[in-house]
């Protein structure tokens, strides 16, 4: 069990210590390094392989309880809702138990929705295992991101960035599971690999440093902490779009399985795009992201030329990536990591609002004006995002001070100037 996420910061000249032992402690604090960030990215894929595990599943589970695509739609809505709960109880377990201990207990939900799941045969029984298991999800992806934070201090951006590949990868295995056949033996199948990674989970090396971690709402305040919100929201509501209506429109000139493929190079391109904008500052990266999954979007639905739907495709996937990179790297930047809690908690459930909100407005726009018409969507996020940036951009009066302030070129009072020496003289009378 791991102790909770409540730390000091490492001793000084540990490090150095290590390795004048000949290198030997030092590179097996290396190796343990690696193992623990391997693991966390198997964990990542495997979260995101529970997700889109139910794509393939959907049209055994309409004939298996005679529903039709409302239903169907239901119970696959129902793991993001219970991710909106995870989220919140995985922040209370990492406090109170630690990442590795918050890892297991979420893998244990996220096994018994799964099971549930196999051996449900009625559509409460289906909605409440995908419910169960969103939650578990939910908790999964908190454990997998304090877990990276606390290991990496002053990488937590190239690390997430990674992470986010693992998941795009991690959503390319999940059909994988569904392709199996039935109800039963996908959920079966990834149950066992859920087992798997609870192997991996119980022997996740501690972090080398110890941080702490304090909720605080205050920072929800912060100008960079809205722009990043925005940002994930728009992120993640370009995936809805394209995971939720797109394919109706493909449908007209591609087959089921074209169209699988087609998003198979889809997930590619968001791990592609997520390690792409590592290389970028996180403004310049949410920027690109927003605006290539708009233009991808815009382009998909305009037009009936398959090439182009693939140009498009890859551009959304890529924007889609970046996006949510660069979102997370201006959250790091605006929120100190160690007071990142309650804003991690928040960001995650505006980004599933966004991947809920996608579907639920994109389908009643492309019915009534046509799929061209899902534009806007994505346009109206990209205009609050600029203006929300531009909102945030804006300098903001100092609160005035009583006493002495101290600037790059020495001291000054509330009301005087600084010396060349950094002595304070009177400013101008009042």
């Amino acid at each position: 069990m791991s102790s909770p996420v409540s730390w000091e910061p490492p001793e000084p000249g540990v490090e150095a210590h290590a390795a004048r032992q000949g290198g030997g402690a030092a590179d097996g604090l290396a190796q343990r390094s690696t193992l623990g960030y391997l693991i966390l990215l198997c964990l990542a894929a495997l979260d995101a392989a529970g997700y889109s595990v139910i794509a393939p599943v959907g049209p055994a589970l309409a004939k298996a309880t005679g529903s039709g695509p409302g239903v169907v739609g239901a119970v696959v809505a129902a793991f993001p809702i219970g991710m909106l709960a995870g989220f919140v109880v995985g922040v209370s377990a990492v406090r109170r138990y630690g990442s590795r201990t918050t890892l297991l207990l979420s893998l244990a939900v996220v096994a018994a929705g799964t099971a549930g799941f196999a051996v449900a045969s009625t559509v409460p029984g289906f909605l409440l295992a995908r419910l169960v298991a969103g939650i578990g999800s939910g908790g999964l992806w908190i454990g997998v991101t304090v877990g990276t934070l606390e290991r990496w201090p002053r990488q937590e951006y190239v690390c997430m960035s990674r992470i986010y590949a693992a998941y795009s990868i991690g959503a390319l295995i999940g059909p994988g599971f569904g392709a199996l056949g039935g109800t039963r033996r996908p959920f079966l199948a990834y149950l066992v690999a859920v087992l798997a990674g609870s192997v991996l989970a119980a022997v996740l090396p501690p972090p080398r440093t110890r941080r702490t971690f304090h909720p605080d709402r205050t920072v929800l305040r912060r100008p960079g902490f809205r722009v990043a919100a925005v940002g994930i929201a728009l992120a993640v509501l370009g995936t809805g779009v394209a995971d939720g209506v797109l394919p109706l429109h493909f449908a007209s000139r591609l087959s089921q399985a074209q169209i699988a493929l087609a998003y198979l190079a889809v997930g590619a391109c968001v791990a592609l795009g997520s390690v792409l904008a590592a290389r970028l500052a996180p403004a310049v990266a949410l920027a690109a992201g927003s605006i290539l999954l708009t233009a991808g979007i815009a382009l998909a639905g305009a037009t009936d030329l398959v090439p182009v739907w693939l140009v498009a495709l890859a551009a959304t996937g890529i924007g889609i990536g970046a996006g949510q990179t660069g979102s997370t790297g201006v959250l790091l930047d605006a929120v100190p990591v160690e007071r990142i809690i309650s804003a991690m908690v928040v960001w995650s459930q505006l980004g599933i609002v966004g991947y809920l909100v996608g579907p639920a407005l994109g389908g009643p726009l492309a019915a009534t004006f046509g799929f061209g018409a899902l534009a806007l969507l994505p346009l109206a996020g990209l205009l609050v995002l600029a203006a929300v940036a531009v909102g945030a951009r804006r300098p903001t009066r100092p609160a005035r001070q009583l006493g002495r302030a101290v600037t790059k070129r020495g001291p000054v009072t509330r009301t005087g100037a600084v010396t060349r020496r950094g002595a304070a003289r009177p400013g101008p009378p009042r």
